[in-house]
């Protein structure tokens, strides 16, 4: 298959070298001439456009978007007006609204799937956990591509109509909120607790057999040893929320009540007025953890 990737930034450079090893053709765009430079090097054919990308693809155009969520998608979307049609697929691969994927699927030429990307950049050598709406006929079409993108075949699957893909996504951001504010607290009581606790062998431990083991636990115990056990100059300042609220949106429109997650929310948003004092251990955690599996910016206290 010969995909179209435009946007190669951290996550859609793991698109492209991913499609890549497993033996397919990719063309790659983006605005940033060096990022498009680099994809040429692993072996992507570099379009100057997307005009030019849609041209290099040929008759049947299966186009993957990576760009950041809102008006650089519909940008992307204006300049393949015309380029593609009714048999052609795209692929959004970010964090958009599932109303916003709707609409660019009903107003679209071609097939649009939503494709909820799960793994973040920590991700990239196992792949990814891909949630897809959309067309069946178009994601039978991209399965060779999304074996390739995800963990293997039973890493993606089609969650139903337009929209369906970035709904799951949405909802899986805002358990993974909640799961990441259980840690935290856990780790907050033993850090303040009546025992002088190696919280990395604490992590360790439970990553090993117990019932609570994870991924997030993996990077809990990856972020005690390299932080220390106090967690150092990590701040008490969680970034992202978007999802989150969008989840926490949806839960009130449709009348389910999601506790957990509405309180891990709002300790999100209330950890950015703390200051740069010692603040909440369990949000400095979270803090670390969003660099663990996204690659974000750890935001550090002042000295």
């Amino acid at each position: 298959m010969h995909l179209g990737v435009i946007g190669l930034g951290r996550m859609g450079r793991i698109v492209v070298d991913r499609v890549l090893d497993a033996g397919h053709d990719v063309s790659a765009f983006d605005i940033d001439d060096d990022a498009v430079a680099d994809a040429a090097d692993a072996g992507a054919t570099p379009a100057d456009s997307i005009p030019d990308l849609a041209d290099d693809i040929g008759a049947e155009k299966r186009i993957w978007l990576m760009v950041p969520a809102g008006d650089a998608i519909d940008a992307a979307l204006d300049e393949l007006d015309g380029l593609v049609d009714e048999d052609d697929v795209i692929v959004d691969g970010g964090n958009s609204h599932f109303e916003d994927s709707v609409r660019r699927a009903e107003s679209t030429d071609a097939a649009y799937l939503d494709c909820g990307t799960s793994g973040g950049p920590a991700g990239a050598e196992l792949g990814f956990s891909l949630m897809v709406g959309g067309p069946e006929w178009a994601y039978d079409e991209l399965r060779p591509v999304f074996d390739a993108v995800a963990t293997g075949p039973d890493g993606h699957d089609r969650m139903g109509p337009a929209g369906s893909g970035h709904y799951v996504k949405m909802v899986h951001n805002g358990v993974e909120y909640a799961l990441m504010q259980a840690y935290g607290e856990g780790f907050e009581l033993l850090h303040e607790g009546r025992y002088d606790l190696d919280l990395e062998a604490v992590a360790r431990t439970w990553n090993n057999g117990a019932v609570i083991r994870s991924w997030l636990l993996e990077l809990c115990e990856e972020a005690f040893r390299e932080e220390g056990t106090d967690l150092g100059d990590v701040a008490d300042h969680v970034a992202g929320g978007s999802t989150g609220t969008w989840t926490v949106q949806e839960a009130l429109e449709q009348e389910v009540p999601l506790p957990l997650i509405y309180a891990a929310l709002a300790e999100r948003f209330n950890s950015r007025g703390t200051g740069d004092g010692e603040g909440r251990f369990s949000r400095r955690l979270a803090n670390r953890l969003r660099y663990g599996f996204g690659r974000h910016e750890v935001k550090r206290r002042e000295e």
